[in-house]
């Protein structure tokens, strides 16, 4: 049993945010190409990182309240919601097309969960894991603030280990903002090149974002993922989404679908 618990394994799952010790161990995921549950050779596998819903917002007060009357606010206040949708109660149409979106094109193996959830103090969350009322008040007492350890070192802690299990060819996908340092400071500081985030999200706005990524679910046509480290994190106003997905669209039609632009 000692031997058990000295194994980096062990380590690896110690105190994680719930979901995250889940992962498989390194002698199970092995190299993330290859064939396996429908992933073709060649493709990369890929994680994606949600940022959180403003929990400043009027939603996120309503669903505090104490005079609350609807579904979604009973069952958090008795037992708790999946934090997925909680989220896209809170943040609407941004956080609900962060999600469809990622739920389509991750791509893992080996049983790896693939879509994660940032928290201001719960690290790295899976959107399926039950929040309760108690967490959701803990939340807001912790900002999204690279200076305070509070959200930095869960945060840290857990894409550390996402990364050690992931393996070298895993694209780890942030969706979410890179204007300010608030999620790239913390995650490129342990994830470093392989950090990528959707190059159309330049210039566009949360609803902007939101609606496009639910259209790429429709159309099924991926964005083009670009190295945090290299990306332009500012821009002009970006092309209406019909401009846009044609672009996409072509530009899948003279390429492998699984062509991470650099």
């Amino acid at each position: 049993m000692r031997a058990r618990e000295n194994h980096p394994r062990a380590e690896l799952t110690r105190g994680i945010a719930p979901g995250i010790a889940e992962l498989p161990s390194g002698e199970q995921t092995g190299s993330l190409h290859g064939t396996h549950d429908g992933v073709p050779d060649g493709c990369p596998a890929r994680i994606f990182l949600l940022s959180p819903a403003n929990l400043t917002g009027i939603r996120a007060k309503l669903i505090l309240g104490p005079a609350v009357r609807f579904e979604l606010a009973g069952r958090l206040h008795q037992d708790g919601v999946p934090l997925g949708e909680l989220f896209s109660f809170i943040s609407g149409l941004y956080f609900r097309g962060k999600l469809a979106y990622a739920r389509a094109f991750a791509k893992v193996r080996d049983g790896i969960p693939s879509v994660y959830v940032i928290t201001t103090c719960q690290g790295l969350v899976r959107p399926e894991r039950l929040v309760t009322v108690r967490e959701l008040r803990e939340m807001l007492t912790v900002p999204v603030e690279p200076a305070d350890a509070r959200y930095r070192e869960p945060l840290q802690r857990d894409a550390q280990r996402i990364y050690e299990a992931a393996g070298q060819s895993c694209e780890i996908v942030l969706l979410g903002s890179i204007a300010t340092p608030k999620y790239v400071e913390p995650l490129f500081n342990v994830l470093g090149h392989r950090l990528v985030f959707p190059a159309e999200f330049v210039g566009r706005g949360d609803m902007s974002r939101g609606g496009l990524m639910l259209r790429c679910v429709r159309e099924e046509i991926q964005l083009t993922y670009v190295p945090v480290a290299t990306a332009v994190r500012r821009g002009r106003r970006a092309a209406k989404l019909a401009d846009l997905v044609r672009t996409s669209a072509f530009r899948s039609s003279q390429a492998s679908p699984f062509t991470t632009s650099t």
